[in-house]
């Protein structure tokens, strides 16, 4: 199974990575892949039933099914997993490996939160943390309409360089929405560079392929 490792300079303290395509099968890939997961991965992952809200959850409250979009934990093993087919999987880490989290980064999540919320929870400060956007569909593959728009731009009109018009509809870039709220609270920002919607040979991408598999996004602490 092929991943996508972060590029900060975290070292061995933190494991992170995202996998692709390269698994097998073509349905979800909490249910296609726990073998090849698993080899990679200190204990089971703690799988969220994401819903595109705003709830933050720490992993000492974890439980099967339960129902949020971001997830941190300050324990050591404890793996914190985030599935998408084209939204952001944010990772998180401070520079002292003492905390990790996963946000995924939908534009409902985006909209309402997510990323404060998560930051608010944490322990330690922004300018402490590390943020890894990994693959997403980029801007220049995702439309939009005009309600999506001003669900940021009534918020807070900066964002409006993220949208570019196109015909009656809206180019959106995710990843600048995000990288902005990060560095809106001094996290040191690392973008992965890859595009789900346009590498088909790695990605699932739900734009492209409708109904289709997820990527999963893990993070802990290493012991």
């Amino acid at each position: 199974m092929k991943v996508i490792e972060p590029d900060w300079s975290l070292g061995e303290r933190v494991g992170a990575f995202t996998t692709t395509r390269d698994g097998g099968g073509d349905s979800e890939v909490d249910s296609t892949h726990p073998a090849g997961l698993a080899q990679r991965l200190p204990a089971e992952p703690c799988w969220l039933e994401q819903v595109h809200g705003s709830r933050v959850i720490q992993l000492d409250d974890w439980r099967a099914g339960i129902q949020a979009d971001a997830a941190w934990t300050d324990r050591d093993g404890e793996v914190v997993v985030i599935k998408t087919a084209d939204c952001l999987p944010i990772l998180l880490a401070d520079r002292d490996a003492s905390v990790v989290a996963g946000i995924h980064g939908g534009w409902r999540s985006l909209a309402a939160g997510i990323i404060d919320n998560t930051l608010s929870a944490l322990p330690v400060p922004g300018t402490e943390l590390s943020a890894w956007i990994g693959p997403a569909i980029c801007g220049r593959c995702y439309q939009v309409g005009g309600e999506v728009r001003a669900a940021f731009v009534d918020h807070d009109p900066v964002l409006a360089a993220a949208f570019q018009a196109d015909a009656d509809r809206w180019r959106a870039d995710l990843k600048w929405i995000a990288a902005h709220q990060l560095r809106a609270a001094g996290v040191s920002v690392f973008d992965s560079g890859r595009c789900t919607f346009e590498e088909s040979d790695a990605f699932y991408s739900f734009r492209r392929d409708g109904g289709t598999g997820r990527m999963a996004s893990v993070i802990w602490k290493s012991r």
